[in-house]
């Protein structure tokens, strides 16, 4: 649950990140974004705490340990961090085009990629430098 509040902690917080654009910014599209990674959460988080999942450089969600994963079950998280990661990057466009500034979508997700790692519970697996560490 704690996760839960660092996530909309970075939804709500990142404004500050960005002097000229509003990462606060919330239209009908990025309540639905939030509301399905609000959601989505409940089946990464145990993924995150196994470290079978760790949080990218990129702002993205990725498969860290595929041995960490029962065989049947990887399909099905790999299908969890796909939508997951379509999500975030819907998210991110969002935020930019809501701003009026499309070309900011990389300045946006730089942002979030850096406020998601700064949240991550102790024990998550973050990439940093191209290498994953725990946290």
């Amino acid at each position: 649950m704690r996760w839960l509040f660092a996530v909309m902690a970075v939804l709500s917080f990142a404004g500050a990140a960005h002097a000229q654009g509003n990462l606060e910014i919330n239209t009908p599209a990025i309540a639905a974004l939030k509301q399905s990674m609000q959601q989505r959460h409940v089946g990464l988080a145990p993924l995150y705490a196994s470290g079978a999942v760790g949080l990218a450089a990129d702002g993205s969600v990725a498969l860290r340990d595929a041995g960490g994963v029962p065989l049947a079950q990887r399909g099905q998280v790999n299908a969890l961090i796909a939508a997951e990661n379509a999500d975030r990057s819907a998210l991110y466009r969002e935020i930019a085009r809501a701003n009026g500034h499309p070309e900011w979508e990389a300045d946006v997700r730089r942002t979030f990629a850096q406020r998601w790692i700064d949240r991550a519970q102790a024990g998550w697996w973050v990439q940093t430098g191209g290498g994953w560490a725990r946290k």
